[in-house]
């Protein structure tokens, strides 16, 4: 039997595009990450003729993952907090088939990154509940519950201190603030104990952007439960994409 061929990934981002072969047998990148600049404004057809242009500097054939910062439903857009609310209700499947003629399987970007480091990251072989945090432009989540995702869960957007949770922890607002560590870790604290009084998670993996200097504000945090970094950081999202790509 040969080896398989890789399936290659898309990450959406707020900002960036992008995008990697994948090898499923080990959860890992195949070739060198290629990032692009999400179109401004990021309507639909200025995405999905970025995603083309990417695919076509990739190289690879077959079948594609695409991630959105989205809930995604059935293949269809249902929110934009990180893209042009032009996306809200169209299908991103159709959309995205007819730009690349490529076979595209579209889901949320953080339930992506949750699904490979389950299967190949921190999340491996841990049952009961994990929560997966992506830190970045805003927050993303993705909840697993003895293994098994439960979709969609958008807990960036819970109600924290007067307003969303993303405004109050998220990656770029510690940017933005020009917060110490210690002060981002006290937010992230409020965060992430709230997180925990609700779901009582066993584990809690902190990914996305924000996981890359994880180790400035891992050991200051106080949660109620165990808070790891993602092993894939910010290469998950990549990688649980082409995990969840159609079949060839």
């Amino acid at each position: 039997m040969g080896i398989a061929a890789p399936t290659v990934g898309v990450d959406i981002g707020r900002t960036g595009i992008k995008s990697a072969p994948v090898d499923l047998e080990s959860g890992t990148l195949a070739a060198e990450r290629i990032r692009i600049m999400t179109p401004n404004p990021s309507t639909p057809d200025a995405v999905a003729a970025a995603v083309k242009e990417i695919l076509d500097e990739v190289n690879v054939p077959g079948p594609v993952g695409v991630t959105m910062p989205s809930v995604v439903t059935e293949g269809m857009i249902r929110t934009a907090a990180n893209i042009d609310k032009s996306w809200i209700g169209v299908n991103a499947v159709h959309l995205l088939v007819q730009a690349t003629g490529r076979a595209i399987a579209v889901m949320n970007d953080a339930d992506a990154a949750g699904v490979a480091e389950m299967r190949f990251g921190a999340g491996v072989g841990r049952t009961g509940t994990v929560v997966m945090v992506t830190l970045g432009t805003g927050i993303g989540s993705a909840v697993f519950v003895n293994g098994t995702l439960v979709p969609n869960t958008e807990l960036g957007h819970i109600h924290l201190h007067h307003g969303e949770a993303e405004d109050w922890a998220a990656e770029s607002v510690r940017e933005r603030d020009d917060l110490s560590w210690k002060e981002y870790a006290g937010r992230l604290d409020d965060y992430l104990n709230l997180l925990q009084r609700l779901f009582w998670p066993e584990l809690i993996i902190i990914g996305g952007g924000g996981s890359k200097k994880a180790d400035k504000f891992l050991s200051l945090l106080n949660v109620g439960t165990e808070v790891v970094q993602a092993r894939m950081q910010n290469e998950a999202g990549i990688i649980g994409a082409a995990m969840l790509a159609p079949s060839a």
